[in-house]
């Protein structure tokens, strides 16, 4: 479930953001050599490889084909002087890179078949990622390529809000206490009456409502910072996550 609560404290904790991997960096880059918005869009490219592989797979490529292209699509993305076609009408990345592979799996594919699969570029390895595994979890529905793409974006979205969220409360010492009352935040299972979690966390009832008021802001804050990275400025990132929000009340 995606928390609508983006508001941010007096005084907020730093957020873990990566500052050169925000998508408008990339866009900021233009046609000339930075080595900052390579590594940003490389960045953005290891976080958000599975919507698309997911949307390849949906098209009825076998997965040793999805794999292959996908690997392909992204070394190309990766490659030399690709940064000088990126242009700010890309939008948001989620968008540009739908485009880009569409673009691609029409024009390349009968030439990129046609290579030995051990000549072919790799962007970074999928031996270790085991995507059919996961694809093999999705639902069993008519969804269209393009709804199992929006629906794995959003999904990988909140897995790395999530994953930093748990980080910072491991990194305080607090693991217990996340996992106690991260049912709050994904609706996964019930979340137990704050009285309970008193008793079993040692603390009263207004110390469990405030930790949980202040998990959720947190997540807000994160969720938000995640966004801004996938967006052309920062403008757009409430509309990005009212969008995540309807994708995932479908």
């Amino acid at each position: 479930m995606v928390s609508d609560d983006t508001e941010s404290e007096s005084a907020p904790r730093a957020v873990g953001c990566f500052a050169t991997t925000h998508w408008s960096v990339v866009l900021a880059a233009g046609s000339g050599d930075s080595p900052q918005a390579a590594t940003a869009l490389e960045q953005l490219c290891r976080i958000y490889w599975y919507p698309l592989y997911a949307y390849v797979r949906r098209r009825g490529y076998s997965p040793e084909d999805a794999q292959d292209l996908t690997q392909e699509f992204f070394a190309g993305l990766l490659g030399k002087h690709a940064l000088a076609q990126i242009t700010r009408q890309g939008g948001k990345f989620r968008s540009y890179l739908l485009t880009a592979l569409n673009h691609f799996l029409v024009n390349e594919w009968e030439r990129h078949r046609a290579l030995k699969r051990d000549e072919r570029r790799v962007a970074f390895s999928f031996d270790a990622l085991d995507p059919e595994s996961r694809y093999q979890g999705e639902p069993t529905d008519e969804a269209t390529p393009e709804v199992v793409f929006e629906r794995q974006w959003a999904a990988t979205l909140l897995e790395q809000v999530m994953n930093r969220l748990r980080d910072e409360y491991v990194t305080e010492g607090k693991t217990d206490l996340f996992q106690r009352l991260q049912p709050c935040l994904t609706g996964a299972e019930p979340m137990l009456p704050y009285a309970n979690l008193a008793a079993r966390l040692g603390m009263t009832d207004d110390a469990v409502k405030m930790a949980v008021h202040r998990l959720r802001k947190r997540y807000g804050e994160l969720l938000r910072a995640e966004v801004v990275h996938t967006v052309a400025s920062p403008q757009e990132a409430d509309d990005e996550i009212r969008h995540l929000i309807a994708i995932t009340a479908r």
